[in-house]
């Protein structure tokens, strides 16, 4: 695989930011509410005034009103961590034309990920295909960038199936929480899927899910007897794509119903992309909507 890395894309995003819209946790200055309490940027709470605390803390509104003492406290701002996980089971190297699932998902990652570094936060990457195949902890330096795209370039695993396995074991190795996004076909069972991705919110991980397709698995154009090759170990089909092509697609929008309701359930954010549409708007339109929020 070529380098993740578009230009074309990163100029479309690159005056967009990623906020955390929960608490995270961390330890550096940043642009994200920590649930620690200090002295800080963004103010809590008051507390009553204890010999010993910085005079320049007290609120002297407050002591006009009461005659007693109080501090203002601050709710810390820290800095982001966040995770791409990019699905390189076997599907995700269909392309019905010049880009892959896989390519998709993983300039898509690149993309989030350079965005991340820029805003001075740390990222982490992990492929997932029947398991955690690879994986980068998060950091923020200089050389991250490169390390994740070294770290994508490793797939897709022609033997890999499915996510769910995959996300659900990454759910036990993140520590502390931030946001994870998600790139991934989805070709998986729907409950396995939305079971994994609960246990990255029972780990209070904000999670943004992107579906990322390739257009003929969406639109079905073939018209004249087709041979279907099987990934993930399925074998060889072939058919009358005319015979089929209406119980593809009911089957289809219903796996994507049944994904998206799964999402709003557990306050996941699902965002679709197709490999031949135009990347760099996609995630712009994204991230344009999450900061209207």
């Amino acid at each position: 695989m070529s380098n993740p890395l578009d230009a074309a894309v990163l100029s479309r995003i690159d005056r967009l930011e990623i906020e955390a819209r929960q608490f995270v946790d961390g330890y550096l200055a940043g642009k994200h509410r920590s649930p620690r309490q200090g002295l800080a940027v963004e103010f809590a709470q008051h507390r009553e005034y204890a010999p010993g605390d910085d005079v320049k803390h007290i609120d002297w509104a407050v002591y006009a009103r009461t005659k007693r003492y109080f501090m203002k406290q601050y709710e810390q701002e820290t800095n982001l961590v966040a995770w791409v996980v990019v699905d390189a089971s076997g599907s995700m190297a269909y392309a019905s034309a010049a880009r892959s699932k896989y390519e998709l998902a993983c300039a898509a990652a690149a993309a989030m990920a350079y965005l991340v570094l820029q805003q001075a936060d740390t990222v982490g990457v992990s492929l997932v295909a029947n398991g955690v195949r690879a994986f980068l902890r998060p950091s923020g330096q200089s050389n991250q960038l490169r390390e994740a795209c070294r770290v994508m370039a490793a797939g897709p695993f022609p033997d890999g199936t499915g996510i769910a396995r995959g996300v659900d074991e990454l759910a036990g190795r993140t520590g502390r929480r931030g946001i994870v996004f998600v790139f991934s076909d989805l070709l998986d069972d729907a409950p396995e899927i939305l079971a994994a991705l609960q246990h990255l919110r029972y780990q209070k991980h904000e999670v943004v899910l992107f579906h990322t397709l390739d257009a003929a698995e969406l639109d079905f154009p073939f018209r004249q007897t087709t041979l279907f090759k099987g990934l993930e170990g399925m074998p060889e089909v072939l058919t009358d794509p005319a015979g089929v092509r209406d119980g593809y697609l009911k089957a289809l929008h219903a796996h994507i119903d049944s994904i998206e309701s799964g999402c709003r359930r557990l306050e996941i954010d699902y965002v679709r992309l197709r490999t031949d549409a135009d990347l760099g708007h996609d995630l712009a339109a994204y991230l344009q909507k999450r900061h209207g929020r």
